[in-house]
């Protein structure tokens, strides 16, 4: 006997439903980025390993790379909970599941809570305190501090910079126990990268951040020429920076062609933007800023691939 239409309903129905809210926690956890980060914590594992003698392939690293997956993830609910009025007045965030009403907050807040305390306290019982201790400075400063400040002055991409320039530092720790001169070369070129990079999509998005509220620089002064040679100075910044590793024998010749090589792409690419002097008003501007935007986006994880892959012992 075949079921009933209303029979055959409820045992249709839950996959969409279900399939929707893995969705919506996924975007809620910002999984891209955070997938992301947890590569970059791989990189800081894998030299902090690297320097041990150790392998670079260990339950350690499963347990590290899982809890900074854990506290990236809750801080970016939380993040979405704090910024969900914001979210709603931009194009491009205003079917995120709170702003949407897909989610509540309340639920995006004990999601994001729970992520973000769990994987610290996993952090510092499976690989070390230090490291459970500085996931949890870092998912403060970023809600605490950086979160805030994008509503109040374009010091906030400096501010977010620190934040956010973390997953290799909590990669190195989770492995070496401490905080060494590698760390801060390895977070250096994390922290310098991150000003192309997010100026380009303040530049791309500009109107939607004046929507939002959000004073970016490229909101802030709308001419962009502080933007412009913000861009310029930090990417050709990551020339010198990029090549430190091998200035204290973290990797070898190829790592250094390839790093001056990539460097000076991204400075061409970079450059391309400064010459025409377009103001960030200006549509004609925006191609050039998602070339941008793509350029840094391949550049990062290429050149942590090249270092890890030209590593000296």
């Amino acid at each position: 006997m075949s079921p009933t239409p209303e029979v055959s309903q409820r045992f249709v129905l839950p996959a969409p439903r279900t399939a929707s809210l893995l969705r919506d926690y996924a975007e809620l956890t910002k999984a891209r980025i955070t997938a992301l980060i947890v590569m970059m914590a791989w990189s800081g594992y894998f030299f902090g390993a690297h320097k041990s003698g150790a392998s670079a392939l260990s339950a350690v690293l499963v347990h590290a790379l899982l809890g900074v997956g854990l506290v990236s993830s809750g801080t970016a609910a939380l993040n979405e909970v704090l910024e969900s009025a914001v979210d709603a007045r931009m194009r491009r965030t205003a079917q995120r599941p709170l702003p949407s009403g897909r989610m509540t907050r309340a639920h995006a807040t004990a999601v994001g809570m729970m992520l973000t305390l769990g994987g610290s306290v996993y952090l510092a019982l499976a690989t070390n305190p230090l490291t459970g201790l500085l996931a949890m400075l870092t998912a403060l400063v970023y809600l605490a501090a950086y979160t805030p400040l994008k509503q109040i002055s374009p010091i906030c991409t400096f501010v977010g910079a620190f934040p956010g320039a973390m997953p290799v530092v909590l990669g190195w720790t989770a492995a070496r126990g401490k905080v060494e001169i590698e760390t801060l070369i390895l977070f250096g070129v994390m922290f310098v990268w991150q000003f192309p990079h997010f100026l380009s999509i303040a530049w791309l998005y500009r109107e939607d951040y004046e929507r939002g509220h959000i004073r970016m620089l490229p909101v802030v002064e709308a001419d962009g020429r502080s933007t412009l040679w913000r861009i310029l100075a930090y990417s050709g910044a990551l020339i010198p920076v990029s090549i430190l590793p091998v200035m204290i024998g973290m990797a070898g010749r190829v790592y250094l062609i390839g790093a001056v090589l990539m460097g000076a792409a991204l400075f061409r690419v970079s450059l391309a933007m400064v010459q025409p002097q377009l103001p960030a008003t200006a549509a004609a501007s925006k191609p050039q800023a998602r070339r941008l935007l793509r350029a840094t986006i391949l550049y990062l994880p290429l050149l942590f691939a090249l270092m890890m892959a030209n590593s000296v012992s």
